[in-house]
């Protein structure tokens, strides 16, 4: 089995942490990498004890697949008309640049926090140490891919003529989510990305224009990509047995359950939250009654999430709830 691998479906018991390693199979990974395609390392804790990974092979792969995705805002600007744009089309635009401003003060407060927690498991547990070195690593890139989704379109819209972010409302937009337990963090930050990509992909059901229909299927992609790290952290986490897997139960029971986070916009009553934005709350669709929700593919994503992270399988929100309810209670 290739230490980058794409898929992992079956349960991994937590195990004690490792005693260090000598990194003679991390030295034939990295010879080997370089025939291999770029891919996330679904099975981190493993890669980084038993296999022998390094932080800096970790990080050559990061950078590998990073690298290989990079797309141009300028390029795909340029393939937009944009006086064939219809007006769904323009506010569809309209909302993703707002949606996409609030990206960066999560991606920075991942950095933060991930810098943290490699401190504080530094004597206890170096493997959970280096888990969270490598994801506050590759914050680096997820913020740098996030400013490609927010630059192309707030940059769309301003060409388009539509109405403009004031100052005050970009300030606004960059408020940091607070601190939560890590595992908790990553789980909440998969299911953020599943609700764009959900998004994204139904926009691309209704866009007319061919070049603007590219951009929202490339930023889609961008999002699983995301969901797909943190999926990976996180079950890293479950995997070193410091983290319990009802704490990812508990945030998806927090979408998924009625009336949940996971309604976005559709909701009768929103938070008023004081201390961070999520756009996807205050979706304006303007005259159109077209709504990205796709919540019954959402539901499906997130338990597919869940079964990947703590190896345990669930299929409905009834049963995240029954599942949280069990573990809280165990």
């Amino acid at each position: 089995m290739s230490i980058v691998e794409t898929e992992r479906v079956e349960a991994v018991e937590p195990v004690a942490p490792a005693e260090p390693v000598e990194r003679t199979e991390g030295a034939a990974a990295r010879r080997n990498s370089a025939a291999e395609a770029p891919a996330i390392i679904t099975d981190l804790f493993d890669a980084m004890t038993r296999r022998g990974m390094s932080l800096v092979d970790v990080t050559w792969e990061q950078h590998r697949l990073h690298e290989s995705r990079r797309w141009s805002v300028m390029e795909m600007l340029a393939d937009v008309d944009l006086e064939s744009l219809t007006p769904l089309d323009r506010t569809l635009v309209w909302n993703a640049g707002r949606a996409e401003l609030t990206t960066k003060p999560g991606a920075d407060r991942l950095e933060r926090q991930a810098e943290a927690e490699c401190r504080r498991w530094q004597e206890s547990n170096p493997a959970v140490a280096a888990i969270m070195q490598a994801c506050g690593t590759w914050s680096r890139y997820w913020n740098e891919e996030e400013a490609h989704h927010e630059t192309v379109f707030n940059r769309l819209a301003d060409l388009g003529g539509m109405d403009p972010i004031s100052d005050e409302t970009f300030i606004a937009f960059r408020q940091v989510f607070p601190d939560d337990d890590m595992l908790r963090t990553l789980v909440l930050l998969a299911i953020s990305e599943i609700t764009a990509a959900v998004n994204y992909g139904q926009c691309q059901h209704v866009i007319q224009d061919e070049g603007l229909r590219r951009i929202f299927k490339q930023v889609a992609a961008d999002e699983i990509q995301h969901r797909n790290y943190f999926v990976s952290f996180a079950k890293a986490l479950v995997d070193s047995g410091e983290y319990h897997a009802k704490d990812a139960f508990a945030v998806a029971h927090l979408f998924l359950r009625e009336d949940g986070e996971l309604q976005g916009s559709a909701r009768d009553q929103l938070e008023e939250r004081g201390t961070h934005v999520n756009w996807w709350d205050q979706l304006d669709t303007g005259d159109s009654d077209f709504r990205p929700e796709a919540l019954e593919k959402k539901e499906q994503l997130i338990c597919g999430a869940l079964r990947k992270i703590t190896g345990i399988e669930v299929h409905t929100r009834e049963e995240v709830e029954d599942t949280w309810m069990d573990l809280v209670g165990s």
